[in-house]
């Protein structure tokens, strides 16, 4: 169900916390093409169709490759992706699909082999954000930009 007017003119402060966090992590050192991948993995994962195209759009205009993108579902199958990003995106893919479960401890050391202490916090700060805009996504269905309803 949409509500009447768009979530940021409803909630502005909620958003606008929001949009902090999100100016933290481009600040925070995290590469920007790393952080366009798990926010469109996340996104996937989530069925967040107008996070999909948001992410996709901007990492391709950031300059990601679009086979890389076309690939990203199968990243542990494509030979694509480096060993920092395929511990991104594990680790992504772990905290999206938490449940309730916690993220194991061999998932957490692998992690740790290619990211500081530091950077394991900031990277978990973004995905934790990606999967609440995916869930103001899926529960508000924003229309896609140029796509009439």
């Amino acid at each position: 169900m949409r509500t009447s007017k768009p979530h940021p003119e409803l909630a502005p402060k909620g958003y606008q916390g929001f949009l902090q966090v999100v100016g933290y992590l481009r600040a925070s050192g995290l590469e920007s093409g790393l952080l366009h991948l798990i926010e469109v993995r996340a996104s996937q994962l989530n069925g967040c169709a107008f996070c999909m195209d948001m992410h996709a759009t901007a990492a391709q205009e950031g300059g990601e490759s679009q086979r890389r993108l076309n690939l990203l579902a199968a990243w542990r199958e494509a030979p694509l992706f480096t060993p920092r990003e395929r511990a991104a995106l594990a680790w992504t893919e772990a905290l999206t699909e938490l449940g309730r479960h916690a993220v194991d401890d061999a998932l957490h050391a692998a992690t740790r082999q290619h990211f500081s202490e530091q950077e394991l916090v900031d990277l978990t700060y973004a995905i934790a954000l990606i999967n609440a805009w995916n869930r103001l996504g899926v529960a508000l269905q924003p229309d896609l930009p140029g796509v009439s309803a």
